[in-house]
């Protein structure tokens, strides 16, 4: 009888083994379902090594895998960007923003919420606001839409607060952090691990990066006439301080000149990008990389803030100082070149360096057998993007080449620069 019960307990507990992990069966594959889509850190993330590739797919989650909404223009501009200041005509008006009433003259500080914790708690985060005594556009600086880029958080707190609402022509609207969750998780991305850069405009029905930029757009980004979103580079990698932007549309154009001593890249917004969103909304928008990410870079952040100082003072919104440095150069095509194999990276190059087609750009060694390859440039350019010194894997991204115009071959079957690519344009998931 002991015999029988002791056999009884045991199929017992092996049936309710069986049961319990079939009810496993259908977690464990929503799991996977989640881990499938879980960005990777190792550069194979970015489809595209070139300005002038065509396929604006990201293997990221990404907008081409939701439905969004479309950007409605949030106003027609009567007159270029260029001259909103001088053809302003009247006294500066009431900004109504976020439920507020800003009034000439003042700054404030709002609130906006983007979304609420799992126990239901609303996330809010800052936005700073100065109204001038003076009418003029209203420009945004929007920062950490990828929640580890702090360079941009800094450089929005520095700008706001050295602006003098009473000698201020029109208004300026700076958001610090706009994936708050992120910043707090010290991630680049989402809980739910989507990158919020591939969502605008958004979805007030989409998934919770799609309500998130919604949010954004309709409560912030759409009462602005011109957009600066400031990014870094991502995974262990940084940027020469540079302007993305699509030299394709003329207030675009005004912006990036505006800013004085800036390297710029053309390149089309990615579908999804609150850059690509706000353009398609009439507001014209660039994209400033500067640095890398988990780091307060002093370097970047003084050279962010002088130049969007420069851009108000370019425009006439703050009374005109002396414009900044020279200009940098323009770049059409860049490249990244890429490790063919594994080891620890040592850089031989720095950001902003100029090299020449066949310059050494930096050695993979081994660990274990001490053996060592040589990467070498492909072009002749500049350098505006690298890796960090570390430990990479074959087919890492390790240095952004900004391609010179003498060293691109065009063919008759080539595109001219400007031209809008058939479906989409450049795509650096490593940043913007």
């Amino acid at each position: 009888m002991r015999t029988f019960v002791r056999q009884f307990d045991v199929f017992a507990g092996f049936r309710h083994f069986l049961v319990s992990l079939l009810l496993l069966l259908p977690v464990t594959a929503a799991w996977a379902g989640e881990a499938a889509i879980e960005p990777s850190d190792n550069g194979t993330d970015v489809l595209e090594d070139s300005t002038v590739d065509t396929d604006s797919r990201s293997s990221e989650t990404s907008a081409a895998a939701e439905e969004l909404v479309e950007a409605v223009p949030a106003h027609e501009h009567l007159v270029p960007l260029a001259d909103a200041v001088t053809t302003a005509e009247g006294q500066a008006a009431p900004l109504q923003l976020l439920g507020a009433e800003i009034m000439p003259g003042t700054v404030h500080r709002l609130a906006w919420s983007a979304t609420e914790l799992f126990e239901g708690v609303p996330v809010s985060t800052p936005v700073l606001v100065v109204n001038g005594a003076l009418p003029g556009p209203t420009l945004c600086l929007t920062a950490a839409v990828h929640g580890d880029e702090l360079n941009g958080i800094e450089i929005v707190r520095r700008v706001m607060h050295q602006i003098a609402p009473n000698k201020l022509s029109g208004a300026v609207i700076g958001v610090p952090i706009v994936n708050v969750q992120g910043f707090r998780r010290g991630s680049r991305y989402l809980p739910d691990r989507r990158d919020l850069n591939r969502y605008f405009p958004g979805n007030p029905n989409g998934s919770a990066a799609a309500r998130i930029a919604n949010a954004l757009f309709n409560d912030v980004i759409a009462h602005c006439d011109a957009l600066v979103d400031l990014h870094t580079g991502s995974f262990e990698r940084a940027n020469l301080p540079q302007i993305r932007a699509d030299l394709r549309n003329p207030d675009v154009v005004t912006l990036t000149q505006g800013f004085g001593s800036m390297v710029v890249l053309h390149s089309s917004p990615t579908v999804g990008t609150l850059r690509h969103a706000a353009t398609q909304a009439g507001i014209p928008a660039v994209t400033v990389e500067a640095g890398g990410p988990s780091q307060l870079e002093l370097t970047e952040v003084k050279h962010g803030v002088k130049g969007i100082e420069t851009l108000l003072s370019t425009l006439g919104m703050v009374p005109r100082n002396r414009f900044w440095g020279d200009p940098e150069p323009v770049y059409y095509r860049s490249s990244w070149v890429r490790a063919n194999n594994g080891g620890i990276l040592l850089a031989d190059v720095s950001l902003g360096s100029t090299v020449r087609k066949g310059d050494l750009l930096g050695t993979i060694t081994d660990p274990m057998s001490n053996q060592r390859t040589e990467v070498f440039s492909p072009y002749a350019g500049r350098i505006i993007g690298m890796a960090r010194n570390q430990v990479v894997m074959p087919g890492f991204a390790a240095f952004h080449v900004g391609i010179d115009a003498g060293d691109i071959v065009v063919e008759e079957s080539t595109p001219e620069p400007l031209q809008k690519p058939a479906t989409g344009g450049y795509v650096d998931g490593m940043s913007e």
